[in-house]
């Protein structure tokens, strides 16, 4: 197997499209990462970040080769109003945690974020062969809870109290998404192709070792 593409040129839905970040993008982010209502949602510390904060998180995470940091934009518009993210690629196993942003506030409670959601983790277990995504939420963040579960995440333990906001302590709850729950789901939507991560129905070599191996493919090809 030749090595996966890191980065797509884009992965479309029916309403956001993902492509890579462009260096322009830094001013939305210090728009969204300045703005308290967003990171009391996305932070642990209370507060804004400070704009040197901000550049280097943009430099590392939007545009570093390290993580696979896409854009997202509204697909009848082009408007970009936030952010998703594999970070912690983990090549032996087969993991990654994912994270995301939708920056504009009025963006929210539209879909935007699970679509591309969903989009991330298509690519993550059929493009790259990935085996498990994790991520973190507060347990405030309720909304965004719901959006990770309508993907097919799981609650798998929490960190009790392990953030004080708004007065109080909150959980920090973990959730995982495994390529057998994506391809299950897939199937029941009756999805073509979803008898494996990789989309290829019936193939030899599909099975673990070879979801395994797709992974490493994907993680230690070229990150273009």
């Amino acid at each position: 197997m030749g090595p996966r593409r890191w980065f797509p040129d884009a992965l479309t839905g029916e309403r956001v499209v993902l492509r890579r970040h462009a260096p322009e993008n830094l001013r939305a982010f210090e728009r969204w990462y300045g703005d308290p209502e967003v990171v009391r949602l996305t932070r642990y510390q209370d507060g804004p970040m400070r704009h040197d904060e901000i550049e280097r998180f943009f430099a590392a995470r939007a545009l570093g080769a390290d993580s696979l940091s896409m854009a997202i934009h509204v697909r009848d518009t082009d408007r970009l109003i936030g952010t998703c993210a594999l970070s912690q690629l983990d090549s032996d196993n087969g993991s990654a945690l994912y994270h995301i942003t939708i920056g504009e506030k009025d963006a929210w409670g539209h879909g935007y974020g699970t679509e591309a959601t969903a989009l991330l983790m298509g690519h993550a277990f059929g493009g790259l062969g990935l085996h498990r995504i994790a991520l973190s939420v507060f347990a405030f963040n309720e909304r965004a809870i719901r959006s990770y579960q309508s993907v097919g995440f799981v609650i798998e333990g929490r960190a009790r109290e392990a953030i004080w906001r708004d007065g109080q302590w909150w959980d920090e709850i973990s959730m995982s998404l495994l390529d057998s729950d994506w391809s299950a789901r897939r199937r029941a939507a009756g999805v073509a192709g979803a008898t494996t991560a990789g989309g290829a129905s019936g193939a030899a070599g599909t099975g673990t070792s070879g979801r395994k191996a797709g992974a490493i493919a994907g993680i230690l090809g070229r990150r273009r």
